[in-house]
């Protein structure tokens, strides 16, 4: 697998984020559209009735930064109810007789593309990607988009804040564009994202093929086409296969791996095959290609052990949310994205938590070809109503949750970096004799999720209140500092009674004696969020007696007066969860500080700001579930 993929020539300059957005599903002939659009705050969302589709907006922006972030140019962190998008985009002529496909990497939230006063498609979810389709356009266009985003209301929003200001684990929000926005062109007919399952014990890759009608073009008038999938190694072509295309809506092809050229994906070895995927008419005409890449191994449980390719790999994960100084949800760079993974294994982490935020697939190609172990996850943090007297008794995350989660998990099926998913996570909600909108959602995700994989591992929520008991996994969050204390709270897994949160007191958490999960089912168990120790060295050093109170920075528990006291701190807690025979994971908060929130290894700007190799040597002792 190259170490990247091709990246756009752009006439007039470079632009921001160049590089080919969607590394699993290639085609050769593509062109960026970020870079400078028309952009303008419609604060009370009467843009269209005001007339702002037929005319140049106010103002420039640099997509695909959202406007409150610097690297846009607009730096606006207040509320926008509703944000507009203009630019003039040149179809080139060699794509004469083919359809244009507009791609939208993510836009939050609600977002209405009109192509020359035509509304084309309409989107809802800040987190998952969407296509216009520009039909058989010619020579200059008009893109204009509209994008809405209710803060304040019921929508999953992961960690942007809902008041003005940022505040405890809540940073300041996303509106419109944040991916990148691209074009293609395709043929009528043409290839789907391609659906790869490895089969490690039978050496196999099992390659599922939609068929993409657009336009007039009809899935059904295939006779005679055929599709061929080869798959290349180093040395070359190591398998391939054709298969009638005019049978199925999704054809299928085997492709069986000889012994000779099996070479399993994991953390070591991150070996990847390539793939080229060819879709063939009657005349012996090529329809349409499209290059991809897949690793051979396999997820599997073993009592309370995860095991990748049949045996246990302690998933020494951190948790990972994604953002920048800069660019706030949005990578300022490719590099920054490869960066990002780097720290985390030169801290002595092999994987990472993905939190509260859909990850841009480059991250994900990154992660498959450095051998990283990820968890997909979903933003949906945002189902709160505001104003509830105890946190989390009214929690509504809607249908729109299901859907996104849906599209997050077709779009990175594929990827081997992804070992587990994850849909929600600290779900709040004591649980009652009578249905709740938290308990149907909760249950309609994690059956999506098993319905569209059955190759990996299931949680339903990460965190608080678990309500599947067919629950994959089970884990609970543990911020406890001492490591004595956190030792005895997490020895329970030997009697099956590991940690659970169960809530505090009556107008905090949840309601004293009503539990809020269903009972643990002897599910393998990892503790998924602990530590969070609230470092700030540059306050330790010039005031020893420093707490909460005194900073605006926040945490977990008392920071520590010393970097030594960090460390202790760091390997008794570490330690504790290693010696467990039956624990498979762990996952530290976090990677890097965000904003006001100072607990992670590195700063926010990636600078270091503890002793990394110690971090690193603290974890490096073998498991021992690995021992076994």
């Amino acid at each position: 697998m190259p170490e990247d993929q091709t990246t756009a020539v752009v006439v007039g300059g470079p632009v921001p984020r160049p590089e080919y957005p969607r590394p699993s599903v290639v085609r050769a002939d593509w062109i960026t559209l970020n870079g400078t659009w028309g952009f303008e705050v419609d604060a009370g969302d009467s843009g269209l009735e005001r007339g702002l589709l037929g005319r140049d907006l106010a103002a420039t922006i640099t997509v695909p930064f959202a406007p409150e972030s610097e690297l846009s140019g607009i730096a606006n962190t207040d509320f926008m109810a509703a944000v507009w998008y203009r630019r003039e985009v040149s179809i080139p002529p060699a794509w004469a007789g083919r359809r244009t496909l507009l791609h939208f990497g993510a836009v939050d939230h609600d977002a209405t593309v009109w192509v020359d006063g035509e509304e084309i498609v309409r989107h809802r979810g800040g987190f998952t990607p969407f296509t216009a389709d520009l039909g058989h356009r010619s020579g200059t266009v008009t893109v204009v988009v509209r994008a809405r985003d209710d803060h304040r209301g019921p929508q999953a929003r992961g960690k942007q804040s809902t008041r003005y200001d940022n505040y405890e684990c809540l940073y300041t929000r996303t509106t419109g564009i944040w991916q990148t926005v691209w074009a293609e062109p395709v043929a009528d007919v043409s290839l789907g994202r391609p659906r790869i399952t490895p089969d490690v014990a039978g050496s196999t890759f099992h390659l599922e093929q939609p068929l993409r009608r657009t336009g007039t073009g009809s899935v059904g008038d295939r006779a005679g086409w055929t599709l061929t999938a080869s798959v290349r190694d180093a040395a070359g072509e190591v398998v391939g296969a054709t298969v009638r295309a005019d049978l199925d809506l999704s054809p299928r092809l085997t492709l069986v791996v000889p012994s000779d050229r099996v070479r399993l994906w994991s953390p070591e070895d991150p070996h990847l095959y390539d793939l080229t995927v060819t879709l063939t008419d009657a005349a012996g005409e090529v329809v349409d290609t499209v290059e991809t890449y897949a690793g051979l191994r396999s997820v599997s449980i073993d009592g309370k052990a995860v095991l990748l390719n049949g045996r246990p790999v302690f998933q020494r994960l951190v948790l990972d949310q994604g953002y920048y100084p800069d660019g706030l949800m949005t990578a300022p760079s490719d590099e920054a994205l490869v960066r990002d993974i780097q720290l985390a294994l030169d801290a002595g982490f092999n994987g990472a938590r993905l939190h509260q935020k859909v990850f841009e697939e480059r991250f994900l190609f990154h992660a498959d070809r450095l051998g990283y172990l990820v968890w997909g996850e979903f933003g949906d943090w945002g189902a709160i109503e505001e104003g509830s007297s105890v946190r989390g008794e009214h929690q509504q995350p809607t249908s729109n949750f299901v859907s996104q989660w849906l599209e997050e998990l077709e779009r990175d099926y594929s990827h081997p970096s992804i070992v587990g998913w994850c849909g929600l996570n600290e779900t709040r909600q004591p649980l009652t004799d009578r249905g709740q909108v938290l308990d149907d959602v909760t249950r309609a995700m994690f059956l999506a999720a098993k319905a569209m994989d059955t190759s990996r591992p299931v949680l339903d929520t990460s965190g608080y209140s678990h309500r599947v008991l067919e629950s994959d996994v089970w884990d609970s969050h543990n911020y406890t500092q001492d490591p004595a204390k956190f030792a005895e709270e997490v020895s329970g897994l030997p009697q099956d009674r590991p940690h659970t949160n169960y809530g505090g007191h009556e107008g905090d958490y949840g309601v004293e004696g009503i539990p809020w999960s269903l009972p643990y089912q002897g599910q393998p168990w990892f503790c998924s969020e602990f530590g969070g120790i609230w470092w700030r060295p540059d306050v330790a050093a010039s005031n020893p007696e420093v707490d909460r109170g005194a900073t605006s920075s926040w945490g977990y528990g008392e920071p520590p007066r010393t970097e030594e006291e960090f460390h202790h701190r760091f390997e008794g807690l570490t330690g504790v969860l290693l010696n467990d025979p039956l624990m498979f994971g762990y996952c530290y908060t976090q990677l890097t500080d965000v904003f006001q929130e100072q607990n992670g290894v590195y700063s926010f700007d990636r600078s270091d700001k503890l002793d990394v190799a110690r971090v690193r040597a603290a974890q490096q002792r073998p498991a021992a579930i690995e021992k076994l």
